[in-house]
């Protein structure tokens, strides 16, 4: 069962959004769930879980609203605005919501490095705590250290890095972006994700430019703990998900069938808490 851990919609013709913006030819416009599904069912995906792409509490609606009407979206990981007074009551709200998993707080738009380990958040990251929710990191490689303090602080929240941390692939530059993942791999509450690793590399990427990046992860991570997602349609920035789906299993072709399985869907499933037996969208 191959789960698709990172993948986005959004509708250009609703108000509030500033990205993707007109220069990004290969992403300018909506791209619904009508435009994922062939391709799903081309490369075997069983479901996918859906991921916010603005900070806006209106997107809740729209994503959860997408995932009540079409059944291999299995999850959906939202935002909230963790620093809000209100925020522990909001996320209280949300995760009555079977399909809503988890929040991503897109921090790499943040000016303060720091402002995840913020006091005013307690209340917050305790209510993720309570509901069983998750915490996805959109987080750069300075953030990393950062990142590992609030992991540390938050033992019960589990956590998972958004294409592992954006490493600086196009200038084959592993220092300290390796130093700070193995950090983080070494906190039993972190996981990674392993997408969005070709729009982070030179426009004429080859496989042997993402090779040491993937194996830094998988030493350190294993397969037990890294999470496959396309990062669609983001990734037609850099390739096509037929593209990134053969790429993957050249990049895990070393691993036994069992520990392919844990990172192309088994992960999905227990980290995001998904239904088991999601709709098979092989079929027509």
């Amino acid at each position: 069962m191959r789960i698709d851990a990172h993948q986005h919609f959004w509708d250009l013709s609703l108000a509030g959004y500033d990205w993707p913006t007109p220069d990004l030819t290969a992403i300018y416009r909506s791209f619904r769930p009508l435009d994922l599904q062939p391709l799903l069912a081309a490369n075997g995906i069983a479901g996918t879980v859906l991921v916010q792409t603005r900070p806006s509490i209106v997107e809740n609606f729209y994503l959860t609203d997408l995932a009540a009407r079409f059944p291999f979206i299995l999850g959906v990981v939202g935002w909230v605005d963790l620093a809000e007074r209100e925020a522990a009551i909001r996320i209280a709200k949300w995760a009555e919501q079977d399909k809503f998993k988890g929040v991503r707080p897109m921090l790499q738009a943040l000016d303060d490095e720091r402002w995840i380990l913020q006091p005013k958040l307690e209340p917050a990251i305790r209510a993720l705590i309570d509901h069983g929710l998750s915490f996805d990191a959109l987080v750069l490689p300075r953030h990393l250290p950062h990142l590992a303090v609030f992991a540390q602080r938050y033992p019960e929240l589990p956590i998972v890095i958004d294409h592992a941390a954006k490493p600086y692939i196009a200038r084959q530059i592993i220092a300290p972006w390796g130093e700070d993942i193995a950090a983080l791999a070494a906190l039993p509450n972190v996981h990674g994700k392993f997408s969005g690793l070709v729009t982070e590399a030179a426009t004429d990427w080859q496989i042997d430019h993402l090779r040491p990046y993937s194996e830094h992860l998988l030493s350190h991570f294993g397969p037990q703990r890294l999470i496959w997602g396309s990062d669609w349609p983001v990734l037609r920035l850099a390739g096509d998900y037929a593209g990134w789906c053969n790429t993957t299993d050249e990049l895990l072709a070393t691993l036994t069938p069992a520990e392919r399985a844990a990172i192309l869907g088994d992960n999905a499933v227990a980290f995001y808490r998904l239904a088991s037996s999601p709709p098979d969208t092989t079929k027509a």
